[in-house]
């Protein structure tokens, strides 16, 4: 008799609770085209784009300019149709091009951040690195998995890059 009356207020309890909408906001930010941004200087409020003459050099530049892209297990320019590809390299430091097709699908969403995804082969990596560019006003972006930097140019190390606030 009382595994009956937990039985039955268990089952009162499941029908009584209201419903909540457990979709992740990653999953609601993916839905749409979003620029992306940086928070922390020198690139705060800075957009991901092509560099202007070099559209295929991923650069954080001004808003003005800033590309919208497709996110989720690639990262696609709505402006260009180009995605965003992370380079080989010995150095921790990865070189990221944009070019027409995805070499892979490495890239996800933490909260607003963008990471790569553990199952990736560059693991879970949300650092970035940056550069000052050729071009006064813009920074050359690398995916960081450690801590090597180019030598000979002025960088600053362990940016992230996020979505506009999902607030």
């Amino acid at each position: 008799m009382f595994s009956s009356i937990i039985v039955l207020g268990l089952a009162v309890l499941s029908t009584a609770l209201p419903t909540i909408d457990l979709v992740p906001r990653a999953a609601e930010a993916a839905a749409k085209p979003y620029m992306l941004r940086g928070v922390q200087s020198p690139i705060f409020h800075l957009y991901l784009q092509g560099l202007p003459g070099n559209k295929s050099q991923p650069v954080m530049g001004p808003e003005a300019s800033g590309e919208y892209f497709n996110i989720g297990s690639t990262i696609q320019s709505t402006n260009t149709s180009m995605y965003l590809n992370i380079n080989a390299a010995t150095t921790s430091y990865k070189s990221l091009t944009f070019s027409a097709t995805s070499s892979g699908t490495p890239w996800a969403l933490e909260g607003d951040t963008i990471i790569t995804s553990t199952g990736s082969t560059f693991g879970r990596q949300l650092n970035f690195l940056v550069c000052a560019a050729s071009k006064s006003g813009y920074y050359d972006l690398f995916l960081q998995t450690g801590s090597d930097t180019p030598s000979g140019k002025t960088c600053s190390n362990y940016q992230t890059i996020h979505l506009p606030c999902l607030c």
